[in-house]
């Protein structure tokens, strides 16, 4: 078939699952499966599974497949293919993941550091294609983030370039699982959010959480606190404005240093919709150099729950 309609493998590697997926050139996932990660025993049980993964997509179709694009969660030397130190990784150390999975399938394979990845697709696929520079966010467990800068991601000196979750909005605020104070992870991520609902709701009996959860605050997900702003629960609303005005003031520091104005947001906490979006664009206008204030824009991602898979294999793309 045609070089342009050759397919990419991608490999969307997370701490419980792997998913995975074959995807042509105009982002359409052909084919998917997951498997589990198994981190805790190790990289070589990982690096297994995710070779099991591979090999039921490769026996799923004759098409030419171009290469394999692995989105990994930690820091990655890209020129290396070499991951290091996965926070959720047990036992990796320094991993040649790239050289290993090419020289088992014979194909080119490329490794990106997940947030990058998804920052890659969503400039490739999704809702950065129209913009030259861009930052990209994922809320989730954690704050993630990936840089576009003149089409081309920024990884900085040694790859760990788009920490945005490691920002610190309060120098004596919060301690963070990274060891610093105040980072806006610690205000951000999932566990935060169910911790500060868990301590805040006994003073808000009147709110419709209390319902959601069954009169149980362990029961606390972002997805029921969704739910009830969406039913217009004061608490739950003001919860969500908090939330965009923490993200908004790291936004507006990040705006400010790199003169970038577009912030795509997706992962699960996005699904707050556009409360969430309002909140953290009201922040960053307030906060940026007045030259940007008009320019500020806070727009949701396309690619969402194939964000993984289809950023990983525009890895194999991005360099074509």
């Amino acid at each position: 078939m045609p070089e342009k309609e050759r397919l990419a493998i991608g490999v969307d590697l997370g701490g419980t699952n792997i998913k995975l997926g074959l995807v042509s050139k105009a982002g359409k996932i052909i084919e998917k499966t997951s498997v589990i990660t198994e981190a805790e025993k190790g990289p070589e049980k990982v690096i297994k599974n995710i070779s099991k993964g591979i090999d039921f997509l490769i026996s799923k179709t004759n098409l030419k497949i171009k290469g394999i694009g692995i989105g990994f969660p930690g820091v990655v030397s890209t020129k290396k293919g070499m991951v290091e130190n996965p926070p959720n990784l047990p036992g990796w150390k320094k991993v040649f993941l790239g050289k290993i999975i090419q020289k088992k399938f014979r194909l080119p394979a490329y490794v990106e550091n997940d947030a990058n990845a998804a920052a890659i697709g969503e400039m490739i696929f999704g809702a950065g294609k129209n913009y030259d520079s861009f930052i990209m966010i994922t809320l989730g467990t954690g704050v993630g983030g990936g840089i576009v800068l003149n089409k081309k991601i920024y990884r900085g000196q040694f790859g760990a370039a788009g920490e945005i979750g490691h920002i610190s909005i309060d120098f004596k605020g919060r301690k963070c699982n990274c060891g610093s104070y105040g980072c806006i992870e610690a205000y951000a991520g999932n566990n935060y959010l169910k911790e500060i609902v868990n301590n805040d709701l006994k003073d808000h009996p009147e709110s419709k959480l209390w319902q959601l959860v069954n009169d149980n605050t362990e029961n606390i997900t972002p997805m029921l606190i969704q739910k009830a702003a969406e039913m217009n629960d004061h608490y739950a609303k003001s919860v969500v404005k908090d939330l965009g005005v923490h993200l908004g003031v790291a936004f507006a520091s990040m705006s400010n240093i790199l003169d970038v104005s577009t912030f795509i947001i997706g992962g699960g906490v996005a699904g707050f919709g556009k409360p969430l979006f309002d909140s953290i664009k009201e922040t960053m206008t307030e906060r940026v150099l007045s030259s940007s204030k008009k320019r500020i824009k806070v727009i949701p991602a396309k690619l969402k729950n194939e964000a993984g898979i289809k950023g990983a294999s525009a890895l194999v793309f991005y360099r074509s």
